[in-house]
């Protein structure tokens, strides 16, 4: 004779979507409210209507900025800064590149030569070496370099080559710490599979390293112009007639000093902003092999904000 179990009662499904029998209520979310970001946008909005005001009721005749804005001394003014800019950032990031390359040598020579470039010229004010190129033809009457080249150092330290060494020099070193710290940032694996290709050295570095740091270069680099475009102001110690020399001459001459400088101001601002979205875009596209998904753009970031604050009005 067999025990029979007694398992009890079958277990029945409960009788509604709850175990009570009581349906569930569908969630309603609610969005958190975020008070502080409203009080501080307040508070942004009246420190910059103050400001606003503030000047409106200075003593600047606002017409006289818009009259000269583009004047042709100021477009000229405003295209030899770009050129200097240009022409010294290249001349940064080759030199850049070349100290980089001696710094991490093997060579003592080179290496040694490489730290004593950068600590000279990262060490001392770009105003002054301006200044020292500008004045070279107080010391050296004469650029003899034998058979190959000789001049007078008047004819050959002209405004525009005084500008151009004095940025570009500078500009080299900083350019080689960011060139070296993207050089070390790529893994030595990758140089050890290179040279076990047969790849020599100067292979490796042009056609493996260099590509890779990139990623990490690109960046500082874009901050670096974007400085140049405003240490150029500096060039006109020096008598080169960039923006802000040929906007001080018309603002002398016509009585408008403050006014001109407006003028210089907003083509500043144009030129940074302009480069700002190019250096933006840029980053974007060397970022590609080292994010899964890129950064919006600031177009698809201002949809999203909008489409964001729609949702939380219709919540409300």
């Amino acid at each position: 004779m067999t025990d029979k179990i007694d398992k009890g009662p079958a277990a029945t499904p409960p009788a509604g979507p709850g175990a009570s029998g009581i349906p569930y209520e569908a969630i309603k979310a609610i969005p958190v409210r975020h008070y502080g970001r409203w009080i501080s946008a307040v508070l942004v909005a009246v420190i910059l209507g103050w400001l606003v005001y503030a000047f409106s009721q200075g003593k600047v005749i606002w017409a006289t900025v818009g009259d000269k804005l583009f004047d042709p001394s100021v477009l000229d003014g405003l295209w030899n800064t770009v050129v200097i800019s240009v022409l010294s950032m290249l001349l940064g990031l080759l030199l850049g590149i070349l100290f980089a390359v001696m710094r991490l040598s093997n060579n003592p020579v080179t290496s040694f030569v490489s730290w004593l470039y950068i600590w000279f010229f990262r060490g001392t004010p770009v105003y002054v070496q301006l200044l020292v190129w500008f004045s070279l033809p107080l010391i050296f009457q004469y650029i003899n370099l034998g058979p190959i080249y000789k001049n007078e150092t008047v004819d050959v330290m002209t405004p525009f080559m005084v500008a151009l060494l004095g940025l570009g020099l500078n500009e080299g070193a900083y350019m080689a710490e960011i060139v070296r710290a993207g050089i070390q940032s790529v893994d030595e694996g990758q140089s050890e599979a290179s040279h076990a290709l047969g790849m020599t050295r100067t292979q490796t570095m042009r056609r493996v390293v260099l590509p890779q740091a990139m990623r990490v270069i690109i960046p500082p680099t874009g901050n670096e112009f974007i400085n140049m475009l405003k240490t150029s102001s500096l060039v006109s110690a020096v008598q080169y007639t960039e923006l802000l020399r040929a906007s001080s001459n018309i603002g002398s001459t016509a009585g408008a000093v403050i006014e001109m400088y407006f003028v210089a101001s907003i083509w500043y601002l144009a030129l940074t902003s302009v480069f700002s979205v190019g250096q933006y875009y840029l980053e974007r596209r060397y970022a590609r092999g080292a994010l899964r998904s890129l950064p919006l753009t600031p177009f698809q970031r201002l949809k999203a904000n909008l489409n964001m604050f729609r949702r939380t009005e219709v919540t409300k």
